[in-house]
């Protein structure tokens, strides 16, 4: 007699990912998991099926992911004006006129992802609070740059938030003066946090805020995603809360596993073998955040020296080195496990002097080498800048590397600019790190960037933008291998969270997480990975999306 489960699908070219080129022709899933991969024949042989799917030569993937990103930020950014659309200073500037025009004075204009780098008509300088006083001097206007490390306010937003002449924000943040000691208009890091704690929030209206929530999960299932790390930033006000996802998950309104990640200090539950195992069980809480430095586009990344295009700034260490020890050993000890931000060169050195202490110190209190093998790796966000000695520790140490492929596409424009040639030299190395033994996993930090995964895959096989600039590729030499680059944005992330024997990869007794896609991704020409469509997305044998 057949055994029947829930779905069989069959007639595809369904890529395990346990190993490259291992592929079978069709999957069983029943209770969530996978219960059968092989051939075709075997299948109908054995099993009798709700729901039979004839793939007819379609690829399937395991369900992709984003290793970090700000999911709740993202859904902000769709009250704002996003500014992320404008090609040009003059474009941008007339957007937020636009919107000022419609809003009622004393009101708050807010923009988002704007980057002054892709402007064409104007220096690869920050605009500042003369710009925005030409837009409105009635309204508040805030605007932040994609990278969120830097904001400009108009003089009304200014004095609104009490930055007035001789303002000094005081350490992790920076309020930009002139000679005269005004403010420019330009905020960096934590100081940012002023206008996050005076600017009203539309998420914070339960209307506004599951429309943009239920929009932002219907694309990321069309995405094919079925798993994010979503990160809280409270020094931009960025919240995510855990018993929001969890209401969304109880009634079965939550598509993608998230997981969720804190900034503050916080107690993380126990969770039980049997909940660890329940496929349908879509949310947790993750690591603990610390931030160690800004961005490369803000110029506010820490380097060991200043930047070229701004001799007069090396970056901002926005957590000193004897409180980063002291934040990450607190977070080991409790049982958290530390994700640090870190581009710059001199950030990733303050963060591995830190690993090594806690790693260090931890011992000397009694826990056992043991004990912490059996501890997850410590997540390093980021790591744009990485010398070879560097790898050469990281390789020493239990990391995991959460990086972002496609802020090369952006980046590669003006990436030299800022730090030179030979320092470009030692950026992006994905290939030498994964060659090195180190993993990755592929993010977006989205809203900075797309968060689909088919531009992270393809910025990484091509290092080029989304136009196909450069046609060689930005340093060839790093490209990486489309098996590595899927595995990034599958198979490697669960191992972030320990969770590598549930999910990643289309194996019997995992979680049934898969994604169907209308072109063989190992088979075509690498550009053409840009153009990889989603024809159906499943998380726990539940159709999340069907084209």
């Amino acid at each position: 007699m057949k055994e029947h489960i829930d779905k069989l699908f069959i007639n595809g070219k369904i890529y395990t990912l346990e190993k490259e080129d291992a592929w079978v022709q069709a999957v069983g899933i029943d209770g969530g998991r996978f219960v059968y991969t092989g051939d075709v024949r075997t299948a109908l042989a054995h099993y009798d099926a709700d729901e039979i799917i004839d793939l007819e030569g379609k690829t399937v993937l395991p369900g992709m992911g984003d290793s970090h990103l700000h999911f709740y930020a993202y859904c902000q950014t769709l009250a704002t004006v996003d500014l992320g659309l404008a090609q040009s200073k003059a474009e941008a500037m007339q957007m937020l006129a636009d919107k000022a025009a419609q809003t009622p004075e004393g009101e708050w204009i807010r923009g988002s992802n704007f980057d002054q780098s892709k402007w064409h008509d104007c220096e690869d300088q920050l605009p500042t609070r003369e710009d925005l006083d030409k837009i409105s001097q009635k309204h508040p206007i805030l605007i932040k740059r994609v990278c969120l490390h830097a904001a400009v306010a108009n003089s009304m937003a200014l004095k609104t938030a009490g930055i007035g002449q001789n303002y000094i924000y005081g350490e992790g943040g920076k309020a930009e003066l002139d000679e005269r000691g005004m403010p420019t208009g330009i905020i960096r890091e934590q100081a940012i946090s002023i206008f996050d704690d005076i600017i009203p929030d539309p998420m914070t209206i339960p209307a506004v805020r599951d429309k943009y929530m239920k929009m932002t999960f219907e694309k990321a299932v069309s995405m094919g995603l079925t798993m994010m790390h979503t990160y809280a930033a409270a020094i931009w006000n960025y919240s995510e809360d855990y018993n929001l996802y969890l209401a969304l998950n109880r009634r079965g309104r939550l598509p993608v596993r998230m997981t969720i990640t804190l900034d503050e200090m916080y107690e993380k539950p126990y969770v039980t073998p049997y909940e660890r195992n329940d496929p349908y069980r879509a949310v947790q809480y993750g690591a603990f955040k610390i931030f160690c430095d800004g961005s490369l586009g803000a110029r506010s990344a820490k380097l060991f020296e200043p930047y070229d295009d701004a001799p007069d700034t090396d970056g901002i260490l926005v957590t000193s080195q004897e409180k980063m020890n002291r934040t990450m050993l607190e977070a080991y000890e409790k049982g958290l496990q530390p994700a640090i931000h870190c581009i710059g060169d001199k950030a990733l050195e303050c963060v591995l002097d830190a690993i090594e202490y806690t790693l260090e110190t931890a011992r000397s209190r009694g826990m056992t080498e043991r004990e912490q093998k059996t501890r997850l790796p410590f997540r390093l966000i980021h790591v744009q800048m990485t010398h070879p000695e560097q790898i050469e520790r990281m390789k020493r140490l239990p990391v995991i590397l959460d990086v972002q492929p496609s802020f090369l596409c952006t980046d590669l424009h003006w990436i030299e600019d800022r730090i030179g040639k030979e320092r470009a030299k030692y950026s992006y190395q994905w290939k030498t790190m994964i060659d090195a033994g180190l993993m990755l996993t592929g993010s977006s930090d989205c809203p900075v960037e797309s968060f689909s995964p088919w531009q992270g895959i393809f910025a990484a096989v091509t290092r080029k933008d989304i136009h196909g600039y450069p046609s060689e590729g930005y340093h060839p030499e790093e490209q990486v291998s489309v098996y590595d680059a899927v595995c990034m944005f599958s198979k490697n992330i669960p191992y972030a969270n320990g969770e590598q024997d549930l999910m990643g990869t289309i194996t019997e007794g995992k979680f049934a997480d898969m994604v169907v896609i209308d072109r063989d991704i190992f088979q075509i020409p690498h550009d053409d990975i840009l153009n990889i469509q989603v024809l159906r997305t499943e998380m726990a044998g539940e159709t999340t999306y069907e084209k």
